[in-house]
């Protein structure tokens, strides 16, 4: 498979015309994987896919819409609650909800809340806990850690109606990323990303029993199964694996957010570029306000990464 080091170093040329699609195979976790080998040996392997033994917690796809006797839950809950989403590689993702805070909410560059991090397992590190990329120590690494990859959403705290509004914005974003496999249902859009730390997730304060649930019930205009996750464990086979046609959904007052390092932040998607203005400016800008913070983990440190450090210090 293709190294790490191929990849920043075509990052490091010039950026050239257009922007094809991304690879049908080129896993991301192969390509980060060989540059790297000397410095993470020890760390654990690609996790086994596990089959779906049992679906307790499956929500049906057939769901009423949300009743007046829940909006006092939604008014309580909503406003300025953190969620996150987790499909696959995150880079292409962050854009995707960048773009809908943009375009669909009106939110401004200074308003843009949209983070790239870890979440999902079930660890004693605590909110402020260092949940590191592959080149961290191995009692860092996130997936050892029982996480995934996710984007982190922030939704209004102006009224009950506008945070219900982000929400379901965000939740359209979110299911829009699949596409319908003939026979088996819906695949995220990069399969070739597998594995527990690639899993499809959400996670609202309360989880399942969230009022928010009923907006992103409504918003699963595709039928995915939704199965109440409790995390993964740390440095054990995952039991919540990559399913697929299905969604874990978290409590993340439990398994709570944590922020990915500047490298990864406002990054191009996988074998395709975004416009400057997104990777460079919006990341200045992000940094400049304390969006994107150093979070103590090693950087991969790429051309011009030297003017993100000027702006960290």
């Amino acid at each position: 498979p293709p190294a790490r080091r191929a990849l920043v170093q075509a990052r490091a040329a010039p950026t050239p015309p257009g922007a094809p699609s991304p690879p049908a195979k080129a896993s991301r976790r192969a390509v980060f994987g060989a540059a790297l080998s000397a410095t993470i040996s020890s760390l654990l392997a690609s996790p086994v896919k596990g089959a779906l033994a049992a679906e307790e917690g499956v929500v049906e796809a057939s769901l009423p819409l949300t009743s007046p006797a829940r909006l006092g839950d939604l008014a309580a809950a909503a406003p300025g609650a953190e969620v996150y989403f987790g499909n696959g590689c995150f880079w292409g993702r962050q854009h995707e909800f960048v773009q809908t805070e943009r375009t669909e909410l009106g939110r401004t560059d200074d308003e843009v809340s949209s983070l790239v991090g870890y979440a999902g397992g079930f660890s004693a590190k605590g909110k402020d806990g260092k949940v590191c990329y592959y080149y961290g120590s191995p009692d860092t690494v996130y997936e050892r850690l029982g996480h995934g990859e996710v984007v982190r959403t922030v939704l209004s705290d102006a009224s009950p109606e506008k945070a219900t509004e982000d929400l379901r914005a965000f939740a359209r974003t979110y299911f829009a990323n699949f596409k319908k496999i003939r026979g088996f249902g819906m695949q995220r859009l990069d399969p070739q990303d597998a594995g527990a730390g690639y899993r499809n997730m959400i996670g609202v304060p309360g989880g399942m029993n969230s009022p928010l649930m009923k907006i992103i019930e409504e918003e699963n205009v595709n039928g995915m199964r939704l199965l109440e996750g409790e995390g993964n464990r740390p440095n054990q086979k995952p039991s919540e694996d990559d399913v697929f046609n299905a969604v874990w959904i978290y409590d993340s007052d439990r398994l709570p957010f944590y922020p990915a390092e500047v490298y990864h932040q406002f990054h191009d998607g996988l074998g395709y570029r975004f416009p400057e203005e997104y990777t460079v400016e919006l990341k200045k800008n992000a940094m400049r306000r304390g969006l994107v913070k150093d979070t103590g983990c090693p950087e991969m440190r790429e051309r011009r990464f030297a003017e993100f450090e000027s702006i960290a210090s």
